[in-house]
């Protein structure tokens, strides 16, 4: 289909085109609402419109000081510790020992090399 010269059509034929496509998106604007919809529901009846999977779970500690605060070591930095790291502290200072008990009752998997 050849492009119309627009610059020489007549304004009544510009304005009739413009209503024309207006009417056109307009048309098509409200099919896509109505799909958008329709998908919307079938995820809220699937049950997969909620947050993370991880949102809400307990985190092993992996930093404490003397005092009490914890830090799991996601996220930021809680006040407690920057504060402390200011003052020359190192992290490790307050990482979580493991004991050698807590590793023999959690052994970890090893993978064997295929041969």
């Amino acid at each position: 289909m050849p492009k119309p010269n627009l610059s020489s059509a007549p304004l009544n034929a510009l304005l009739k085109l413009r209503d024309e496509i207006e009417e056109v998106l307009a048309h098509r604007a409200a099919l896509l609402r109505e799909e958008l919809s329709k998908l919307g529901q079938q995820i809220r009846f699937k049950g997969k419109l909620r947050g993370s999977s991880l949102k809400g779970r307990k985190v092993v500690v992996k930093y404490r000081d003397r005092s009490g605060n914890t830090w799991a070591g996601r996220g930021a930095q809680p006040v407690w510790l920057q504060e402390k790291l200011k003052a020359g502290a190192k992290l490790d200072d307050f990482a979580v020992q493991k004991t050698a008990a807590f590793r023999k009752a959690s052994p970890k998997k090893r993978r064997r090399a295929k041969p």
